[in-house]
């Protein structure tokens, strides 16, 4: 009985192209707006891997004001920001491309699992020109759950052809680890990702430094 194609499943944000000099600029639209200005900067970049309604949190924090209802009102016009200047600062990570590449010359299916809604995903990786080297990209509204959910991840596997017994996740938050345990696969994370070497106190199966190593990371993952 054949065990099903090994798979690498990865992240977007912070893990295959920082994004958050996009995601930071999105959220000040939203504050030079309201006429309070650029609110949030380069110290607030794991707040923007948290999400626009995190960066909106924290913006409001800072004005000692705004509750939920706030920023869920402002919340679309983050996106509709964003949607507008996706791909101003955003760059790839070194080596991402020529990872994946490899990934599939030896026979692996991959996908993409984040939780930027998919429609700004799908634009994001195609002005990366990225798209066609993934089998799969599921995003926070393709189902109506997300991650750390594992079903999202399941449903990257399955449509990039992969087996979930035979797949790894590669990402760079605790959410992203937090997935893996509950789809019971192993997690790489990422050191060069917003938080830095400092992800390691949560104890993935495997860091990764640089995405040179990816390919025999994986490897040695699913054995």
């Amino acid at each position: 009985m054949l065990q099903g194609r090994k798979c690498t499943v990865f992240d977007l944000d912070g893990t295959l192209a920082d994004t958050s000099g996009d995601l930071l600029a999105a959220a000040n639209a939203c504050f030079r707006a309201m006429g309070e200005g650029d609110l949030l900067g380069q110290g607030d970049v794991l707040t923007a891997f948290h999400g626009g309604k995190a960066m909106l949190r924290l913006g409001f924090s800072r004005l000692g004001r705004g509750g939920e209802a706030e920023v869920e009102t402002w919340y679309p016009r983050l996106l509709s920001a964003y949607a507008e200047a996706i791909d101003v600062h955003t760059r790839l990570y070194p080596g991402a491309v020529a990872a994946v590449e490899a990934l599939r010359a030896a026979g692996h299916a991959v996908a993409i699992c984040t939780n930027k809604p998919e429609g700004l995903a799908e634009e994001l990786v195609r002005r990366l020109g990225i798209r066609d080297l993934f089998g799969a990209l599921v995003g926070a509204d393709t189902l109506p759950v997300r991650k750390p959910d594992p079903a999202p991840y399941r449903l990257a596997v399955d449509r990039a052809g992969g087996a979930v017994g035979r797949s790894v996740l590669v990402g760079d938050t605790e959410t992203d680890l937090k997935t893996a345990r509950a789809a019971g696969v192993p997690c790489a994370l990422v050191t060069f990702g917003p938080e830095g070497q400092g992800i390691a106190r949560l104890a993935p199966e495997a860091l990764l430094h640089g995405y040179g190593d990816l390919p025999a990371l994986v490897e040695q993952m699913l054995g």
